[in-house]
């Protein structure tokens, strides 16, 4: 079993074994009666502790420590360990990529087109184990592939000469969301992530809205700007237009010459979502519960018989 498989569903809860200690540590530093001596004059003191009245250190030692390690076990069940659950791909429907290249002229004429291929296809990568389609948008946005878990069927068309592919000409980006938004809600995802692989060109207001809109359905909108020149050398897109509608679609940014940034956004497993959701417990077998019964059993010691 990997540590992928492994997680802790409320980890927040594991600063309570840590102070519980710390408490324990300042009860214990007080001595073995702590303000009982300032409380309770020395010969009356003296008197009951003949009499067997006074708890023995040993004794009390013995019952803080399995205090202690019921609490820690208490802590760490609280916690949440969980281990996936090996059926969780018939949740993938949750979580889903759609991956939209950019295939206008500016872009598929302006020399940074395999880069932009190359993008996609670590993107692509990254985001094992999670369904993916494939977008092409240029004046107007069609869907190439349905969400599919086979990255086979995916690479050929993207590695595939696309220019021409979108007959509208122009760049709108706004289309792409659209049609990415359409297809996940149409699929019934509870999350899920746009990367647009675009120079930037077609992004207006209308598009940083959509991006907004898309942001608001708990959805992200990554963005890989794809460097482009026109015939001349001159730079065409907008560079920063692609980083704005990035941060409006509440994803990472990234070039594509180096697109870590979105690749590494996008490598969550698809059950990741479900943790952060309400649907946690399909996805994961909580191990508290057996660790709380495990808890039980330093308890037992507080129960022993005292003479």
């Amino acid at each position: 079993m990997s540590l992928e498989a492994f997680t802790l569903l409320r980890p927040w809860w594991l600063l309570a074994p840590p102070l519980i200690l710390a408490l324990a540590l300042a009860a214990r530093s007080r001595g073995d009666l702590g303000d009982w001596r300032r409380a309770v004059d020395a010969p009356l003191l003296a008197v009951l502790a003949a009499r067997g009245a006074v708890v023995s250190a040993s004794r009390r030692a013995l019952g803080l420590s399995a205090w202690l390690i019921a609490a820690a076990l208490v802590g760490l069940a609280v916690a949440g360990p969980a281990i996936e659950r090996r059926d969780t791909g018939g949740w993938r429907n949750l979580d889903a990529l759609v991956l939209a290249l950019d295939v206008s002229r500016s872009v598929t004429e302006g020399g940074g087109f395999d880069e932009a291929r190359f993008a996609a296809l670590q993107v692509l990568d990254a985001a094992a184990g999670r369904q993916a389609a494939l977008a092409l948008f240029a004046g107007d946005a069609y869907l190439a592939s349905a969400f599919s878990a086979d990255r086979e069927a995916l690479r050929p068309l993207i590695a595939s000469g696309l220019a021409g592919a979108v007959p509208d000409p122009g760049s709108a980006p706004v289309r792409a969301i659209a049609l990415a938004g359409a297809r996940l809600a149409a699929a019934g995802m509870v999350g899920g992530d746009l990367v647009l692989v675009t120079d930037g060109g077609g992004i207006d207001d209308a598009a940083l809205a959509a991006a907004a809109r898309f942001a608001a359905d708990g959805r992200r909108l990554h963005v890989v700007h794809v460097a482009s020149t026109a015939a001349g050398g001159a730079p065409t897109g907008d560079r920063g237009a692609a980083a704005r509608l990035a941060v409006a679609g509440g994803g990472s940014f990234a070039d594509a010459v180096d697109p870590a940034a979105v690749a590494a956004a996008v490598a969550e497993p698809a059950t990741s979502e479900l943790v952060r959701g309400g649907f946690a417990t399909f996805a994961w077998t909580d191990l508290g519960r057996a660790l709380l019964a495990l808890a039980a059993l330093p308890m037992l010691v507080l129960f022993r018989r005292r003479t």
